[in-house]
C-alpha cells in the first residue's frame, strides 16, 4: 500500500496556537505529578506542559495550546507523532500477537532485512541483528558484551562529552559526571578521550586520535587495553558537536590496528535523523557495530537493537536476552517508519530543511554575538550560547522558555547546557521550519537584546 498521508496532512492546522501558558489543566496534571511521581522527573520542571495529543510536528496540551515541536521526543518520532501509516500496522499487530521472545515473526524478520539493507557501509547485506531490551542503554549493554566476548579484554574506551545511557555499563561509557555522582564504582578500565569538534576549537583531530591511540599502545597506560571504541557519530547530549572528517576514519585505522571493535552510538542519529540513514554514512566508514533505539519503534515504541557484522556472531544460545526483545509492535512500527521515510524521500527533505534552518541562524548569529556557533547535519541543530565568553546554561533555558511561551518546543544540550537543541520530526514542513524558526530568531534577539 501507498505510504499515506503525505507529510504536511499529519499535523495540526493551527499550530503554532498558544494562550497563556501553562493553562489551568496542565497546571493541574503537573501539581498531581508531583505529589505521586518520582522526583527524577525533570522536562516539566523546565517547561510545564501536560500534554492531551500530538500529530505528525505538532503537539497539543491540556488546555488546547498547539506548539510546533521541534524536540520529537528526544529525537524518537523521526516519521512523526501518531504517523497513520505507522499505527495502522500496529494496530494490527497489536491484535494479531504483541509479545514472542525471539521466536520468528514476519515483522521481526523483515525489519532485521530492512536494517541490513540501509545499514552503513560495508555492513550491508553481511550483518547481524540482536535485540535485547528496549531502551537505547539496553543496546549499549550489549554492544559491550560482544566486544569483550570476541576480544577477550574488558576495558572500555569513549568520549568526553559523550553520552550512552544510564544503565551500569552504558553509564560508565557515559562521560557526564551528573549522571554517575553516586552510583559508583561502575566498570573498572572505562576511560575516556577528547572529542574534537569540526571547528577544532579545543583540540585537534590529531591530537584527538593520538590520544586514542596512546590508550590502547602505551604500556604504562595505567589501565586494560580497550575491548572497543564506542563513539557517537555527531555528539547529541554533548551539544550536537560534528566532529572533523577524518575522526571516525583514524578511529576505525585505530580499532583495526588493535584487533578492537568500532562500535558507533546511532541511537538518536540514526534512521534518517541527520539526511542519511545513519550518520556514519556522511563520513564513509563501516562500524563494526552500530546501537539503535529511539526512532526504531516509528512511533515512539520501546525497542533497542544492535546490528553488528556477522563474523562476530559468535554468541551460543541465550548469549544475550531481554525479555522485550519480541515486542512486534514496535517492529513493526519500525518497518512502516523505514518505509515512509523511503516513500516520501525525507533523507533528502531533512537534509534541506536543516540546511534552511542553520542558514537561518547564521544570519542572525552575524549580529547576535551571544550566539558563538550553529552547528549540525540533517534536522539535528546546535545553537552554542555564551555570554561575557562563558558558556551560557541560563541564556539557553530563558529562549527555550520564550520559544516555548510562543508555541514551539525546544530543548537544551551541551556540556554546560548551552547549547539550544533541534530535532524536530523529519516530517517537518518548510512552512513549519520557516514559522519556527521565526519564533526561535525573535527569542534569541529578546532574550539577548536585554542582556
Amino acid at each position: 500500500m501507498a505510504a499515506d498521508p503525505a507529510p504536511d496532512e499529519l499535523h495540526f492546522s493551527d499550530a503554532p496556537s498558544v494562550d497563556d501558558v501553562p493553562g489551568q489543566n496542565s497546571e493541574r496534571l503537573i501539581e498531581k505529578q508531583r505529589e505521586i511521581d518520582s522526583n527524577a522527573v525533570a522536562y516539566p520542571r523546565r517547561i510545564p506542559i501536560a500534554i492531551e495529543e500530538a500529530s505528525g510536528a505538532t503537539v497539543r496540551d491540556a488546555d488546547g495550546n498547539t506548539f510546533l515541536d521541534f524536540f520529537a521526543g528526544i529525537g524518537v518520532l523521526n516519521v512523526g507523532h501518531s504517523n497513520p501509516y505507522v499505527l495502522e500496522a500496529v494496530q494490527e499487530q497489536l491484535e494479531s500477537v504483541a509479545h514472542t521472545i525471539d521466536f520468528p515473526t514476519e515483522p521481526r524478520l523483515e525489519l532485521i532485512e530492512r536494517l541490513r539493507e540501509i545499514a552503513p557501509g560495508g555492513l550491508q547485506g553481511s550483518s547481524n541483528v540482536v535485540f535485547g531490551g528496549p531502551s537505547g542503554s539496553d543496546a549499549i549493554e550489549g554492544s559491550i558484551k560482544l566486544a569483550k566476548h570476541n576480544t577477550g579484554r574488558h576495558g572500555l574506551l569513549a568520549f568526553e562529552g559523550s553520552y550512552h545511557g544510564t544503565t551500569a555499563g552504558a553509564l560508565s561509557l557515559t562521560a557526564g559526571k551528573k549522571y554517575k555522582d553516586g552510583y559508583g564504582p561502575l566498570l573498572p578500565d572505562a576511560v575516556h578521550a577528547p572529542y574534537p569538534s569540526a571547528t577544532g576549537d579545543d583540540i585537534s583531530l590529531s591530537q584527538a586520535l593520538e590520544t586514542v591511540k596512546r590508550k590502547f599502545e602505551d604500556p604504562y597506560g595505567g589501565h586494560g587495553t580497550p575491548a572497543g571504541i564506542w563513539v557517537e557519530p555527531i555528539q547529541g547530549e554533548g551539544g550536537v558537536v560534528v566532529p572533523p572528517a577524518g575522526f571516525l576514519q583514524g578511529l576505525r585505522d585505530i580499532a583495526d590496528d588493535n584487533d578492537a571493535l568500532l562500535i558507533v552510538d546511532e541511537i538518536q542519529t540514526g534512521l534518517g535523523r541527520t539526511g542519511e540513514w545513519f550518520a556514519s554514512d556522511h563520513f564513509d566508514v563501516t562500524p563494526d557495530a552500530i546501537t539503535m533505539a529511539k526512532a526504531l519503534g516509528g512511533t515512539g515504541l520501546p525497542i533497542g537493537a544492535m546490528l553488528y557484522h556477522e563474523e562476530y556472531d559468535t554468541w551460543g544460545p541465550g548469549g544475550h536476552v531481554g525479555t522485550f526483545r519480541g515486542n512486534v509492535p514496535a517492529m513493526i512500527g519500525g518497518v512502516r517508519a523505514i518505509d515512509y521515510i523511503e516513500s516520501h524521500d525525507l533523507l533528502a527533505h531533512a537534509s534541506e530543511v536543516g540546511t534552511y534552518l542553520r542558514d537561518r541562524f547564521r544570519e542572525i548569529a552575524e549580529t547576535t554575538p551571544e550566539l558563538v556557533e550553529v552547528r549540525g547535519r540533517g534536522l539535528f541543530v546546535g545553537l552554542e550560547f555564551h555570554e561575557d565568553d562563558t558558556p551560557s546554561a541560563d541564556l539557553v533555558e530563558a529562549i527555550q522558555r520564550r520559544c516555548y511561551e510562543n508555541g514551539v518546543l525546544v530543548w537544551s544540550a551541551g556540556r554546560h547546557g548551552h547549547v539550544l537543541r533541534l530535532i524536530p520530526p523529519l516530517v517537518l514542513t518548510e512552512e513549519q521550519a520557516r514559522i519556527g524558526a521565526d519564533v526561535i530568531c525573535e527569542a534569541i534577539e529578546t532574550e539577548t537584546g536585554g542582556r
